[in-house]
């Protein structure tokens, strides 16, 4: 039976199994996303459109990412990360908000569900960029 978490927000780092990009089912290794809208339509049941997250390559950006590191000091520590991260926001699913896709991250520093911290009111303007870019690189597809 699939287990559906409580309510997210945008905002919110989360540990999740985002699906390869040919693939929907979900990826065997985990790794953070960032909650950018939060589908409540069916709620209790929601949907989370989510950008992938990854800790390669962080010093390398393309265009519609943005990284959080070590450097960024108490953003850092709210997002609950352990590794330098990248998100891209080019690379965003929507998905159930569930067991399926999202799991209690390593020492569950939020209690029994898939927060790892939150993305830091400091970082919210290298966000948005990220977002416009990654709308001007979709448009120009």
């Amino acid at each position: 039976m699939t287990q559906w978490w409580k309510q997210p927000l945008a905002g919110d780092i989360v540990w999740g199994y985002f699906p390869d990009e040919l693939q929907t089912e979900p990826a065997d290794k985990p790794r953070p996303a960032l909650v950018l809208t939060v589908y409540d339509d069916d709620a209790p049941r929601y949907g989370a459109l989510v950008a992938y997250g990854t800790s390669q390559r962080v010093t390398h950006l393309y265009r519609g990412e943005f990284a959080i590191t070590r450097a960024d000091a108490d953003a850092f520590k709210v997002a609950g990360l352990s590794y330098d991260t990248k998100f891209s926001l080019a690379r965003r699913l929507q998905l159930p908000y569930s067991d399926e896709y999202f799991g209690v991250p390593p020492g569950a520093p939020h209690g029994h569900r898939p927060k790892l911290g939150v993305l830091h009111a400091a970082l919210t303007q290298r966000a948005a960029a990220a977002w416009r870019a990654a709308q001007s690189k979709a448009s120009a597809r």
